[in-house]
């Protein structure tokens, strides 16, 4: 079973995914935490961001993985180093390039076949499990998306952050469309355990027997 996570920046689709993944016992899968990968490596590398071919090539070349919530490119575990400051400015110049999305899409669906997996992105019901038995939404209001980003981001001032927000919002709009039968979820006024446990009913009847 797959379960799609989608939504903007600060919704809390890690916090949940990761959750719900460790309840129900699946895998967990960060599609952003690949673009984060390639935009480290590229730094690393010396790679011009805006060169689509070399982001490609790079991308075919080495593959993101991942062992649990550990995520490793090039032989690097880079779980840590890919959620720093200078990646969120400049992972949206690589996740916006299509022929770069499309290597990254063909690898999540790879990893999506080999079983039961909580898949979070930003297109994931749409494009890269449209055939997901659960999809969910998620949502939440700009304060309190800006909120959720300083706690995980102390090295950002509350103006650079709202700033972040929206220039993210405007880069994915073109792929972070709900999906038509997604579950929508506003988490501003939720707990975590309270969003888990609604997309964990979402879970058990799409199990239930016809």
């Amino acid at each position: 079973m797959i379960v799609a996570i989608d939504g903007p920046a600060g919704a809390g689709k890690s916090t949940v995914a990761r959750l719900l993944a460790e309840r129900l016992g699946f895998r967990y899968l960060d599609t952003g935490a690949m673009y984060r990968a390639l935009t480290w490596l590229a730094l690393e590398r010396g790679v011009d961001l805006e060169a689509t071919q070399e982001l490609v090539a790079l991308a075919e070349a080495e593959e993101v993985a991942f062992a649990g919530t550990r995520v490793s490119i090039a032989g690097a575990d880079v779980t840590d180093a890919i959620r720093e400051p200078r990646i969120d400015r400049c992972v949206p110049v690589v996740a916006r390039q299509q022929p770069v999305r499309g290597v990254m899409r063909r690898r999540q669906r790879v990893l999506a076949d080999e079983g039961d997996a909580v898949i979070e992105g930003r297109d994931i019901g749409t494009v890269v499990a449209p055939e997901a038995a659960v999809k969910v939404y998620l949502v939440a209001d700009e304060a309190e998306r800006a909120r959720r980003r300083m706690a995980d981001r102390p090295g950002l001032g509350a103006d650079a952050l709202q700033t972040d927000l929206r220039l993210r919002d405007q880069s994915d709009a073109a792929q972070m469309q709900p999906a038509p039968d997604a579950e929508r979820i506003d988490t501003t006024d939720l707990s975590i355990d309270d969003v888990v446990a609604r997309i964990e009913e979402l879970v058990r009847a799409a199990r239930a027997p016809a």
